[in-house]
């Protein structure tokens, strides 16, 4: 219960909201008092999610300064007054974040790569741009460093053979132990829905394991998704995603869920709502059976879609939409190669003489 409010009353998005928040309240109890107001500015701007991964970063931050700036060693991070953000100099962001490189906690080694750093560093700059802007403190050294160079990495997306393949594979389970064999008799129905809407649609991991029965209608064939951002939206899909839905639906409606996970669309073994983490493992085990060579997520099916789409279209605004991207550069970056490639064939697509 949350003031009052009964969780299984809640939808999947609505509940994990309820969770990050009470995650985010006890978070707070461990970092400097003024950072509450941070939170309260940011509120209207950010969802849940992205106000928790800022609070894991800033504790972070001030558990480094505890322990290697002389002027936060003598005081405990709870008794942090926001006048001593104004003791931090670039430099000491900098060697912050030379120190995230590799660092060692609970006897656990702990990496951060260009795009971990890059996260980081945004929200020091969010966070200073607020005491800043707000006249609470005179200097704002995050915004004197700069971000951190990312490096280029390939797209990993599957070929048109290889989604044939690892479809296959789902619906037979070639290649299983007996052990294997028994429990994929167990799941195959929904396992192949599931890879199915991925692959057919793009939609997000998180998007996907929030459905619920109701969100979806076979009548336009169509599925209504929760974007980040929070906004809904309805996806669109092809009569294969229908007919593995529809198999699944058939086998579901006989299922008895747990109490608070009746609308679920996707039901674990335990007859709950899958998991994010569940999917994730189902998606590498399947695709480790059809490539060795590519690290298969449920991203990676997404990109898989958004590439398939491209190429059929070769419209960049629709596939930005379909995927749910609020900013068409973000699309553009993903599939650069592709716009490359398009740009190569104009090269021979218009004959001044003919032959």
């Amino acid at each position: 219960m949350i003031r009052g409010i009964n969780m299984n009353n809640m939808n999947y998005h609505d509940k994990k909201n309820a969770e990050n928040m009470v995650k985010l309240r006890e978070l707070m109890k461990t970092l400097p008092p003024f950072c509450r107001e941070f939170f309260l500015g940011i509120k209207d701007t950010t969802s849940t999610r992205t106000r928790l991964a800022y609070a894991y970063d800033l504790r972070m931050f001030f558990e480094y300064l505890h322990e290697n700036h002389p002027r936060f060693q003598n005081k405990d991070i709870t008794g942090y007054e926001v006048k001593m953000l104004d003791e931090v100099k670039a430099i000491d962001i900098t060697e912050y974040l030379d120190y995230l490189s590799y660092y060692e906690k609970d006897n656990e080694a702990i990496t951060n790569e260009e795009r971990g750093k890059q996260r980081k560093l945004a929200s020091l700059r969010s966070f200073y741009k607020f005491f800043f802007n707000s006249e609470m403190i005179e200097k704002n050294p995050a915004a004197l460093v700069s971000m951190p160079k990312l490096h280029k990495k390939e797209i990993i997306r599957l070929d048109p053979d290889e989604v044939a393949l690892l479809l296959d594979h789902v619906e037979n389970g070639d290649q299983m132990s007996k052990q294997q064999s028994a429990f994929h008799e167990k799941t195959k129905v929904r396992d192949l829905a599931l890879i199915t809407l991925l692959l057919g649609t793009g939609i997000r991991v998180s998007e996907c394991v929030g459905l619920d029965i109701k969100d979806v209608d076979f009548k336009n064939n169509g599925i209504l998704i929760r974007r980040k951002g929070g906004y809904e939206a309805v996806v669109y899909f092809g009569e294969e995603v229908e007919k593995a839905l529809k198999e699944y639906l058939a086998e579901r409606h006989m299922i008895i869920p747990e109490s608070g996970h009746e609308d679920a669309l996707f039901l674990s073994l335990q007859n709950k709502r899958l998991s994010v983490r569940a999917v994730e493992k189902l998606v590498k085990k399947y695709a480790s059976a059809v490539t060795s060579l590519k690290k298969i997520t449920p991203h990676k099916l997404r990109s898989t879609y958004g590439t398939s789409l491209y190429r059929e279209t070769g419209d960049i605004y629709l596939v930005a939409d379909v995927l749910g991207h609020s900013d068409v550069n973000t699309t553009k970056k993903h599939y650069a190669a592709l716009e490359d490639d398009r740009r190569r064939m104009a090269a021979s697509a218009v004959k001044l003489r003919e032959d």
